[in-house]
Formats: C-alpha cells, structure tokens, sequence
C-alpha cells in the first residue's frame, strides 16, 4: 500500500536500522524502545490486522514466528527470556495497519503488559 509506513520501509522508500530480512519478511529496530532489545518484524506482504490473515498466509506466519526464535537466539536473549507482542486493532494499541511482531527483551518483563 502506497501510504502504509511498514511498506514504505520494506519497499526502501524510508530509511530503518534492519537487522534481518528474507524473500517474505524484514526486521528491523523499533524507533522507540520498550526494551534493551526491541525489534519489529513485518512480513513484505501487506496485511493490515491479525483478522486479515488467511489460510494463504500460514506458512508466512510460521516464518514470522521462526524469525522471532532466531533473533531472540541471535540477540543473546533466548536463554532469559523475552515477550512477542501482536496487537490486533486501535483498542489494543495497534498503531500501525500493517501487522507486526514486536520482539522485547534485555530486561525482566511485568505482568500483566496492558
């Protein structure tokens, strides 16, 4: 989508600090940290909710999934923890229409999140 931030740095048109990306999906620094680690990973299809998904769109998630796995291990932060965070709509905090894994770690967590 031509207005969607999350396209416009899969498709370069913004700058981002990526630090991983494959054929289906990239990652990248979130501008503003909520941990020591706080990365975004978007798939390079544009889905705008969690509701949007398809039975098309299983194998994408999974590498989502996958590529959270590794970069957790990649980050050191594998062994001691870290959160995924998906946010499905405005009245869950999604900001941006275009979905996404937040991928936390580097500090201890509280529960509840919201």
């Amino acid at each position: 989508m031509k207005d969607c931030l999350f396209c416009r740095i899969v498709n370069k048109e913004i700058s981002s600090d990526l630090i991983y990306e494959t054929d289906s999906l990239v990652a990248f620094k979130d501008i503003s940290p909520q941990a020591p680690h706080h990365i975004l990973i978007i798939p390079k299809k544009h889905i705008p909710t969690l509701n949007d998904l398809t039975d098309e769109d299983t194998d994408l998630v999974g590498e989502i999934f996958l590529a959270a796995k590794k970069l957790a291990s990649d980050l050191g932060i594998a062994e001691s923890g870290y959160r995924i965070v998906l946010n499905c709509n405005a009245d869950a905090g999604q900001a941006v229409f275009h979905i996404h894994l937040h991928l936390l770690g580097g500090r201890q967590m509280a529960w509840p999140p919201g």
